[in-house]
C-alpha cells in the first residue's frame, strides 16, 4: 500500500528541521542530535500515566558502570521483567527518550521494566555496548528479590538498534549459558550490517537512509569485517536453535524491514515460535510516533497485549511444573 498520509506530514517536518552543523566531532554532533530528538520525541510520542516507582541503578560493566532504569508497575511482586533496549543507530539514544514508551509497557504489560543505558559508539565500540546489554540482563537476575522480579520470567526488546542488541543479548545467553529468556521482541530490528538486503536501497530516504546506516554502522565497528559476526549482525548466526520465543515487528517502508523479516524466517526455520508482524503503509520508527499516528499506537497496544500473555504463559507452565 501507499505510505500513509499522515506520515508524509511527519516526514516533511523532519525535513524541514536545520542540518547538524558540518565539521563537529560524533560528540557534538550527537548533543546537536539529542536536543533535536527531544523535542520530536516529546512530540510525537504517545504519553503514559506514571508507574508506582521509578528509580535509576547503577550497574558495573567491563570498564564502569552504565544506568539502568526500573520501572515497577502497580501488583504484588514478584512480577515479571521486560529488559528494554533503546535504539539510535548505535551511538544515540537516552533513558529520557524512552521514558514514555517504557512507562506504557511497564502498566500495559503488567511487568518491571528495565531500560538499559549502555555505552555509545564511537566512544565505545563493538561489542562493548552489547556487552553492557548483557551485563544488565544478568544484573537483573542477580538482584531479582531486591526488584520484586521473578527470574523465571524474564524478557528482552528493543527497537532498531536496541532490537539488534536484543537479539544479540538473546544469543549470548544461549551461547553462554547465563540467564534464561521467556521471550524477545524485535521492533524493526538491524540484524545485518553487511547491508545487503534489498530494502536497504528500495526504501532508502524513508526517515532512515543508507548513508545515515553506513555511518552509524562505522561508528559501531572497529573492524570492517565485524559485520559479519553474529554478535552484531544475528541474521549471519550459523545457528538459531534454542532461542526464546519472538515478536518481530516490522514496517513497509523501512530500510530494515528484509532483514528483520529475514531474520524471523530464520528463527522459524530453526524451530523457534515466531510472531512476524508488518506493519504495512509505516516508517521506520512510526511506533514511537503514537501521539500524531493512531497505527503507532495500535502497534504499542499489540506489543504490550503479546509481551503481557509471553510472561503470563511462562509463569502458568512454571506452576504447572510445581
Amino acid at each position: 500500500m501507499p505510505l500513509l498520509p499522515s506520515l508524509q506530514a511527519v516526514l516533511d517536518g523532519m525535513a524541514s528541521s536545520p542540518p547538524s552543523p558540518e565539521g563537529l566531532s560524533p560528540a557534538e554532533a550527537r548533543a546537536h542530535a539529542h536536543a533535536m530528538m527531544d523535542q520530536s520525541f516529546m512530540a510525537l510520542a504517545a504519553d503514559h500515566p506514571p508507574v508506582a516507582s521509578e528509580v535509576d541503578r547503577r550497574v558495573p560493566v567491563d570498564g564502569g558502570e552504565i544506568t539502568v532504569r526500573v520501572y515497577t508497575p502497580e501488583g504484588k511482586p514478584p512480577l515479571p521483567c521486560h529488559v528494554y533496549i533503546h535504539g539510535g543507530g548505535f551511538w544515540l539514544g537516552t533513558l529520557d527518550q524512552m521514558d514514555p514508551n517504557c512507562r506504557g509497557i511497564a502498566n500495559d504489560a503488567e511487568c518491571v521494566v528495565v531500560s538499559v543505558d549502555y555505552r555509545l559508539a564511537p566512544e565505545a565500540k563493538f561489542p562493548a555496548p552489547a556487552e553492557d546489554c548483557y551485563a544488565a540482563l544478568c544484573w537483573v537476575v542477580q538482584n531479582a528479590f531486591e526488584l520484586g522480579i521473578d527470574p523465571s520470567r524474564i524478557s528482552v526488546g528493543g527497537g532498531s538498534a536496541g532490537g539488534n542488541l536484543s537479539a544479540v543479548v538473546a544469543l549470548m545467553a544461549r551461547d553462554r549459558g547465563g540467564p534464561p529468556l521467556v521471550f524477545q521482541v524485535l521492533e524493526i530490528p538491524v540484524t545485518d550490517l553487511t547491508m545487503s538486503q534489498p530494502s536497504i536501497d528500495t526504501n532508502d530516504g524513508y526517515l532512515l537512509t543508507r548513508v545515515g546506516m553506513e555511518q552509524y554502522r562505522d561508528y559501531y565497528l572497529a573492524d570492517p569485517a565485524d559485520a559479519t559476526n553474529p554478535y552484531a549482525s544475528p541474521l549471519l548466526a550459523p545457528d538459531l536453535s534454542g532461542l526464546p520465543p519472538a515478536l518481530v515487528m516490522t514496517a513497509e517502508f523501512d530500510p530494515l524491514r528484509d532483514e528483520g523479516e529475514a531474520y524471523a524466517a530464520r528463527l522459524r526455520e530453526a524451530g523457534v515460535p515466531v510472531t512476524a508482524r508488518r506493519y504495512d503503509g509505516q516508517i521506520h520508527n512510526f511506533f514511537t510516533m503514537g501521539h500524531v499516528l493512531e497505527q503507532g499506537a495500535a502497534a504499542a497496544e499489540e506489543l504490550c497485549g503479546v509481551l503481557r500473555r509471553a510472561l503470563g504463559a511462562s509463569a502458568a507452565g512454571a506452576q504447572g511444573t510445581r
